[in-house]
């Protein structure tokens, strides 16, 4: 854990602003903005990425995947440039939230793996970047979204000891746990053998 320096009404405050950025859901908006229909009702219901592109739409997924990673690094870059390294990890922990739980959709969001990404490259780029190639080495060998995602959320603790980002490692375990908790449904689905691949239905 960082030093905590700041107050806690300061870092409570952070909380509030981190939760707000990650509680934007821009799947949801980019697909009303170029009427692909209501992506709660289109493949898993899930605001993310991955459903975003069952809208066949490539350019909305794309540009889902870097707003929800954005506003994860956003949340990290003010918190830490405002505040210190405290609150930076807390704005992280609740923009994390905020898109998993968002008030604004009854507090049914997304799986988070797109703010999470981002939220470790912000947080330490080498972690980030360690990360990201773990998710595109298991994509690329298993073809399988979720499993991609749970075995890079699984990782990252252990790139920040190996790569010096221990002061993160609390972060990364919470974070963690949540991915795997959004993800659990999928979980299930791969010890049953059923998960899809790429490209299935």
């Amino acid at each position: 854990m960082p030093v905590i320096e700041t107050s806690l009404t300061t870092l409570a405050l952070w909380a509030v602003i981190g939760y707000l950025f990650g509680s934007v859901p821009f799947g949801l908006l980019l697909t009303r903005a170029l009427k692909l229909g209501d992506l709660r009702k289109i493949g898993s219901g899930n605001i993310g990425a991955t459903n975003v592109l069952r809208t066949g739409n490539k350019l909305a997924a794309a540009l889902t995947l870097l707003l929800d990673g954005g506003k994860g690094a956003v949340a990290v870059l003010a918190g830490r440039t405002i505040a210190g390294e405290d609150a930076a990890q807390v704005a992280a922990l609740f923009a994390f939230v905020g898109h998993c739980y968002p008030v604004w959709l009854e507090f049914r969001g997304g799986k988070g793996v797109a703010t999470f990404l981002g939220i470790l490259l912000a947080l330490a780029w080498p972690v980030g970047i360690a990360a990201c190639l773990t998710w595109l080495a298991t994509a690329v060998i298993a073809r399988i979204s979720s499993l991609s995602a749970l075995v890079a959320a699984g990782s990252s603790t252990i790139w920040m000891l190996v790569l010096g980002h221990g002061t993160a490692f609390f972060l990364g375990i919470a974070l963690t746990l949540l991915i795997y908790w959004r993800h659990r449904a999928n979980i299930s689905r791969l010890r049953a053998g059923t998960e899809p691949k790429f490209g299935q239905k």
